[in-house]
Order: C-alpha cells, then sequence, then structure tokens
C-alpha cells in the first residue's frame, strides 16, 4: 500500500526486527490513526508509540500478505536454515 492509500481507522501489519538480535523478528498488527502531534496527517500506531507514515516501515493490508513477504525476506535468502525466526503474530 501506498501512503496517500491509507485511512484513519485503518487496521495493518507491519513486519518488526528485534533491535538487539537483527535475525529475529515478527509481524505486529498496528493500525493507522490521526496524528496527535500533527493534526491533518496520518500516522502509524503499535507497540504503544506514534510512527510517521513513512518508506522505513513494511506495512502490509493483511497477515497473509506480511507473512508472504516476511517468508521471502527471511527463508528464500537462506535456505538450509530451518529455524523461524518469525515470534509469533500479534493483533491489536
Amino acid at each position: 500500500m501506498k501512503n496517500n492509500e491509507y485511512h484513519s481507522g485503518d487496521h495493518v501489519y507491519v513486519i518488526q526486527r528485534n533491535p538487539h538480535t537483527q535475525s529475529v523478528a515478527h509481524i505486529q498488527g498496528a493500525n493507522i490513526v490521526e496524528n496527535p502531534y500533527h493534526p491533518g496527517e496520518l500516522s502509524l500506531f503499535f507497540m504503544d508509540e506514534y510512527y510517521p507514515l513513512t518508506d522505513d516501515f513494511a506495512i502490509y493490508s493483511s497477515y497473509d500478505e506480511a507473512e508472504e513477504e516476511y517468508n521471502h525476506s527471511f527463508y528464500d535468502q537462506n535456505e538450509n536454515d530451518t529455524s523461524n525466526p518469525i515470534q509469533e503474530g500479534y493483533d491489536l
């Protein structure tokens, strides 16, 4: 999804890496909301924080879409690795 396709109230999913262990990531549910610090702008709300809608986040409209990209990004690069770095999907 492109940033201009979001609407306040949309439920989306992001792939979030663990900042301490880059090989660990999970799919996190998030919401698109009005930015309380910049009226008229939308922001991404997850993990009890507001984030600007930028290309820095891998944002997907469905869990299945996020999981497909996750598997492509993490498993296709290391096909011999049988460990599963995905922690679990969280819904809000």
